[in-house]
């Protein structure tokens, strides 16, 4: 980040009010600001049924970035609702370096939701996180057509068998994780 007072279109980083996100960017929109809010999807787990549920929520809680210029729309974009403020170091609001813009959207998939951890090949060990099979490990084999599930080959001493499960429910390890 650098401090800047230029005329010309910049990145900001906003921090919103609580749960206020969409609020801030459809508002900051309707200014004709670009904005970037990176999504992720997380697996959170029904504390009676353990039946697994799909959230989307902001990659980062309470902060999304923005582009405008900030001599002409700071305090339009200041005291828009669901704005908290503008992050800001020293005399005003910092500006964001292109390259972190970049970063974030090359994380970003087809999807449309921002890639977290490592990715995962067939023939990869993994540990299942998660559910009534947690901390067993097994190979990766297949994503599932149109689906976060995927399926894994379970090891276990007795026997081998062919799972379906979310693919939130898997951590990547290395064989000698596994063996040591």
């Amino acid at each position: 980040m650098r401090d800047s007072a230029s005329s010309e279109r910049s990145w900001f980083l906003i921090q919103t009010k609580p749960k206020q996100e969409e609020r801030a960017l459809s508002n900051l929109r309707a200014w004709n600001v670009e904005t970037l809010s990176p999504q992720i999807r997380d697996v959170s787990y029904n504390p009676f049924t353990g039946a697994p549920r799909l959230m989307v929520k902001p990659l980062f809680s309470r902060y999304i970035f923005a582009r405008f210029n900030l001599e002409c729309l700071f305090h339009k974009v200041r005291y828009t609702r669901g704005v908290q403020a503008l992050v800001s170091f020293g005399d005003g609001p910092t500006e964001v370096d292109e390259e972190i813009i970049a970063l974030v959207r090359a994380r970003i998939g087809s999807d449309g939701f921002v890639k977290i951890g490592d990715e995962i090949k067939p023939g990869d060990t993994v540990l299942i996180k998660d559910g009534a099979f947690q901390n067993l490990t097994g190979i990766f084999e297949k994503e599932m057509k149109d689906s976060d599930r995927v399926e894994v080959l379970l090891n276990t001493v007795l026997y081998q068998a062919r799972i379906r499960i979310e693919r939130g429910m898997l951590r990547k390890v290395s064989d000698t994780a596994c063996y040591a």
